[in-house]
C-alpha cells in the first residue's frame, strides 16, 4: 500500500455496522454488516487487507434474518460474533433482535474462480451460512436492541442494550442466560443510544449514552450509577469511546457536530472541545496503542484524524503547543487536525482501528463503501522517533 493511499471495497448493499476482528492480532481484518431492505439478502463480510499486494480478500456470510445494525466480535474466539438486527415477525411487523453466531470454517468456502485458486489476485469467496449459537431474549425489556457487546477479555459475557436497560448474559454454555440487569430511570424514559464496557477498573463498569448524557454503571454495586456527564452535548450523544491507556478520560461525539474529551473526575466541563465536522458525529475512536490519535466520522461524509497529545498517556504531549513549536521538539504532536479523509460520498457511520496494526483503520459509509486507510507516515514517524 502506497503511503497515505487508501483501498476502497464496495458492498452491494447499504451498510453501517463495522468492527475489527478482535481475536485476530496478525492480520488486518474487519467485519461489515449490510442493511438491505430485503431482509433475506443481508450479509456479513469479513474483509482482510493484503498490504503487500494492495488489495483485500473477503469472505461473505449470508445473514438472512435481517438488516444488521451492529456487530460485536468475541475478544477470544475469531469465529464468534454477535449481531443486532431488524427482522420481520410472522405478523409482518419489524422487530429488533440480537443473536450470537459462529462463522463456518474457511474450508467450506466456495472457491469457484480459477484466479482465486492461484492466489494471483483478490480473493472473494461465498461462505456457508452462519450458525446461530443462541438468541438473546430481550423482548420483555423493549424493542430497540442497540448493541450486544462482549466483555473486553471474557468471551462468555455479553452486555445487551435494550431501550433503557442493559442486560448481562452468560453465553458459556451455548445459551444466553441473563445474570444481571440495570435500568436508567428518568423522566420520559430516555433510551440508550449505545453502550461499552470500561476496560479499566477490572472491567467492573459499563458506560452508556442516552440523550445528551454519558453515564457509567458499577456492576459490583447492583448496577448503581458510578458517574455521569450531564449535558455532555447540546444535542443527542451518538457515540463515545474510553481512552484505553488513561483510565479517567473519554471522548464523545454528538449531533451538535462536536467532539469532546472529558476527565470523568471533573465532568462539569470538557478538557478539550472540537468542532471539526459540519454535521452529526457518528463515531469517535481512540487509537489502542497511541491514544493521542483519535478518529471521528460524520454525516458530512468526512473522516478526521485528530491529535489530542496534550491529554494523552504518552509523555511527549505538550499542552498548548503550536504546530511550529511541535516541529522543533522531537516526537511531539500539536493538538489539532492531522489529516482529513474525503473518499466517502455518504454519511460515514462507523470508523474502527485495526487490532493487528496500530497505523491502519477502516471507515464505512451508508452507501456500502468501506475504505481502509493509513495514518500519514509523517505523523507515524513523529510519534516513533
Amino acid at each position: 500500500m502506497a503511503d497515505d493511499n487508501s483501498i476502497i471495497y464496495g458492498l452491494e448493499f447499504q451498510a453501517r455496522a463495522l468492527a475489527p476482528q478482535l481475536a485476530e492480532t496478525e492480520a488486518v481484518r474487519f467485519f461489515v454488516g449490510t442493511q438491505s431492505l430485503k431482509f433475506s439478502q443481508n450479509q456479513i463480510h469479513l474483509v482482510e487487507l493484503d498490504e503487500e499486494q494492495s488489495f483485500v480478500n473477503t469472505r461473505v456470510f449470508p445473514h438472512s434474518v435481517g438488516e444488521i445494525w451492529s456487530v460485536s466480535p468475541s475478544p477470544v474466539s475469531h469465529d464468534i460474533i454477535t449481531t443486532c438486527y431488524n427482522t420481520l415477525t410472522e405478523e409482518s411487523t419489524c422487530l429488533m433482535k440480537s443473536s450470537l453466531w459462529r462463522l463456518p470454517s474457511s474450508e467450506s468456502d466456495d472457491r469457484g474462480d480459477s484466479d482465486q485458486e492461484t492466489g494471483s489476485g483478490p480473493h472473494h469467496s461465498s461462505s456457508g451460512p452462519l450458525e446461530c449459537v443462541c438468541e438473546f431474549d430481550t423482548s420483555e425489556y423493549g424493542k430497540e436492541v442497540k448493541v450486544s457487546a462482549f466483555h473486553p477479555t471474557d468471551g462468555s459475557r455479553v452486555m445487551s442494550i435494550v431501550d433503557n436497560h442493559f442486560l448481562m448474559f452468560d453465553v458459556s454454555e451455548s445459551s444466553a442466560k441473563l445474570v444481571s440487569k440495570g435500568t436508567l430511570e428518568s423522566k420520559g424514559q430516555p433510551k440508550f443510544m449505545t453502550g461499552k464496557w470500561n476496560p479499566h477498573h477490572k472491567c467492573t463498569q459499563f458506560v452508556t449514552a442516552s440523550e445528551c448524557s454519558v453515564r457509567s454503571w458499577d456492576l459490583r454495586e447492583d448496577n448503581k450509577q458510578a458517574w455521569c456527564i450531564e449535558g455532555a452535548h447540546s444535542q443527542l450523544v451518538r457515540d463515545f469511546d474510553i481512552n484505553p491507556n488513561k483510565q479517567y478520560y473519554i471522548a464523545s461525539g454528538g449531533d451538535d457536530g462536536c467532539t469532546k474529551f472529558w476527565d470523568v473526575r471533573n465532568p462539569s466541563e470538557p478538557v478539550i472541545s472540537r468542532s471539526d465536522h459540519s454535521h452529526w458525529v457518528w463515531a469517535v475512536r481512540y487509537n489502542h496503542f497511541h491514544d493521542q490519535l483519535v478518529l471521528t466520522s460524520s454525516s458530512d461524509a468526512r473522516l478526521v484524524l485528530t491529535s489530542v497529545a496534550s491529554i494523552s498517556s504518552e509523555p511527549d504531549g505538550h499542552l498548548g503547543a503550536t504546530e511550529d513549536e511541535s516541529d522543533t521538539r522531537k516526537g511531539i504532536l500539536a493538538d489539532g487536525i492531522l489529516a482529513t479523509y474525503d473518499q466517502h460520498e455518504d454519511s460515514v457511520y462507523s470508523v474502527e482501528w485495526s487490532v493487528a496494526d496500530p497505523w491502519t483503520f477502516a471507515s464505512l459509509s451508508y452507501d456500502g463503501r468501506l475504505v481502509i486507510s493509513k495514518v500519514p507516515k509523517a505523523v507515524k514517524y513523529k510519534i516513533l522517533l
